[in-house]
């Protein structure tokens, strides 16, 4: 594993839900910084925001020490609290039997927390945090932009 320490900040939206969504994420290594973000056309939140963190740790280049600091309960707790273990022992299913939502974006986003060493920050939304404020508004602005996505794995009824 790299000695190489790097702070990420991610956030999702979706105008609607379903509806237009994009992710924002900020990076933050040294003495540098990197901001990312992709809009698609009809999404939902939960989407957005598995993407978010799911594509800025593709943009790194060799394995890490990440933390991620998100306000979404859901990734965070999925990993954190070690719910995608139980999804996985139970067939991706969920404990109340039924088929988990997005697991295309988990299972992407399992082997990436494979190759670094993750560890999950939940940070409150709208709470004055600038670089959670900063994905925030990068997360919005590309659910609005003109050369949107098809959000792969999406379909309708998720």
């Amino acid at each position: 594993m790299s000695d190489t320490l790097i702070t990420i900040y991610t956030d999702g939206s979706s105008l609607g839900n379903p509806g237009p969504g994009g992710w924002g994420a900020v990076l933050l290594w040294a003495d540098s910084r990197k901001e990312l973000s992709r809009g698609y056309v009809e999404t939902t939140n939960n989407r957005m925001e598995i993407r978010g963190v799911l594509h800025a740790l593709e943009h790194l280049k060799r394995p890490c020490t990440v933390h991620i600091h998100s306000d979404s309960r859901y990734v965070c707790d999925a990993i954190s609290k070690k719910w995608i273990q139980s999804w996985i022992k139970n067939g991706w299913l969920t404990s109340a039997k039924k088929p988990v939502k997005n697991r295309d974006l988990w299972e992407q986003l399992l082997a990436l927390l494979k190759k670094h060493k993750v560890i999950f920050h939940w940070v409150k939304a709208h709470d004055g945090n600038p670089e959670n404020e900063r994905c925030d508004e990068l997360a919005k602005n590309a659910a609005k932009a003109y050369d949107r996505e098809i959000d792969e794995g999406y379909s309708g009824n998720m």
